[in-house]
């Protein structure tokens, strides 16, 4: 009988000690995995950041619903840091960039933060912003090659991680040809930030996506056309540029 109650207790001291360890194996895992995303979006804990809002073009005070999309993506990737953001439009974010994390949103024709950032931060980037239809409206020089926009075909956007000096906070830019293509940066940052934090750690980077027929997947056929940081963080070169269309 003491063999059988002294088994009992055995197997139960066994069952808590295995259930203790796993739950701090789970625990110590779930906080380094935290850690790393901090550090990746410069989002420490009790932290605050900005999220700079574009306008709705022809509407203004508005914001395109699926910019809104984004900020709640964003939003929720904040939240999961335990940092805090700030929501402020695009001519109202008259401040210098590096003491804050910055998330911009939007185009340089609806943007004029993303504008500046694009002249200061990647001097390579050219995007045309006439409003005149045609093949090249809003269409993205980087280097000595042209993306043309295909509306609900094949659209570009920029996923940008910048920073000024090491100890700087970053500014993270998703620069699109659409609302839709914003949102579609903002969800794949979310998605695949482990592994541009594997590849890039806490360095600059800028991105060339595409969005593969938003018109009806939405956002979430994303793919990754190129690393394009050296290009676009270069002047534009005076050669005629090449053009390339989606496909």
């Amino acid at each position: 009988m003491m063999d059988d109650v002294r088994n009992i207790v055995l197997g139960v001291m066994a069952t808590g000690i295995s259930a203790s360890l796993g739950w701090f194996a789970r625990t110590y895992l779930w906080r380094r995995g935290l850690r790393r995303k901090q550090a990746f979006f410069g989002l420490p804990t009790h932290s605050a950041c900005l999220l700079v809002v574009n306008r709705y073009a022809g509407a203004e005070g508005s914001v395109h619903r699926h910019d809104a999309f984004a900020l709640l993506e964003l939003s929720a990737l904040v939240k999961d840091c335990g940092a805090q953001a700030q929501i402020v439009t695009h001519d109202a974010a008259q401040q210098g960039f590096g003491e804050r994390t910055e998330f911009c949103v939007g185009g340089p024709t609806s943007n004029l933060r993303m504008a500046a950032h694009l002249r200061t931060l990647l001097p390579g980037v050219r995007i045309n912003v006439e409003q005149e239809p045609g093949p090249d409206r809003v269409a993205f020089q980087i280097g000595s090659e042209r993306y043309r926009m295909e509306p609900g075909t094949s659209e570009y956007v920029l996923l940008a991680r910048l920073t000024g000096s090491q100890d700087a906070r970053p500014v993270f830019l998703f620069c699109g040809q659409r609302a839709i293509t914003n949102q579609a940066a903002t969800r794949y940052a979310a998605r695949n930030h482990e592994q541009l934090r594997r590849r890039y750690g806490t360095q600059s980077f800028c991105l060339l996506l595409r969005v593969v027929n938003s018109g009806a997947y939405g956002p979430d056929v994303v793919e990754l056309v190129g690393d394009v940081t050296r290009e676009a963080r270069a002047p534009v070169p005076r050669t005629p540029a090449s053009h390339r269309a989606g496909g």
